[in-house]
């Protein structure tokens, strides 16, 4: 009796019996990236050792996300949650907007969890054009963008870009450099005083 002929796996593609139980391998595969681009940061950060940790084929790693930026997007935006964060943020109309903002912002900085893969991904984008995207495109467009195009004011990208430059001047300045007294200030005293700046750019005519 003839055996049936195997097919060959292009490069880079798992065995079916490799692709394991779909959303909750990725699952592994982000928390596991994200930890890794933590403590090793953007540069020294490796598919393999992402797989190694989480317990999979590298193959399967890229399977799944690609390369490696598209890898760190993922890691990243598992800290910032931004199918979520949007409709929080806008909540029931444009009053108080600039509050919720800048509370949602330093909240992610302030959870030491989500802290180190942003530590990691700023860090890196300072030397990294691949992290400078990744960066560009989850605070920007993935959140500000479209808090702003919801709000229909004039130049929603332009007020974006404002808005995002601000918060990450301060991620920057309180906890990459820790300028002091910034640095160690209370959150809420920085809410108070960053919130209608905020508020003014995505709102005001």
């Amino acid at each position: 009796m003839t055996e049936p002929v195997k097919r060959r796996r292009g490069p880079g593609r798992p065995r079916q019996d490799e692709v394991g139980d779909g959303p909750g391998t990725q699952e592994v595969i982000r928390l596991a990236a994200r930890e890794v681009f933590a403590e090793r940061g953007y540069d020294k950060t490796s598919v393999r050792g992402v797989a190694k940790l989480a317990g999979v084929d590298p193959a399967l790693v890229h399977h799944y996300f690609g390369s490696k930026d598209e890898l760190f997007a993922a890691a990243i935006e598992l800290s910032m949650e931004p199918a979520l964060v949007v409709p929080a943020v806008l909540g029931e109309g444009p009053d108080g907007i600039g509050e919720r903002l800048a509370r949602y912002f330093l909240g992610v900085w302030e959870n030491p969890v989500t802290r180190a893969p942003m530590l990691a991904v700023m860090r890196s984008a300072l030397t990294h054009e691949a992290a400078a995207k990744v960066l560009r495109g989850l605070i920007l467009r993935r959140v500000l963008e479209r808090v702003a195009a919801d709000l229909d004011v004039p130049e929603p990208t332009f007020r974006a870009e404002l808005a995002a430059s601000h918060m990450v001047g301060i991620a920057l300045l309180r906890y990459v450099v820790q300028v002091e007294p910034l640095a160690s200030a209370d959150p809420e005293d920085i809410v108070a005083l960053v919130a209608p700046t905020l508020q003014r750019y995505l709102t005001e005519e």
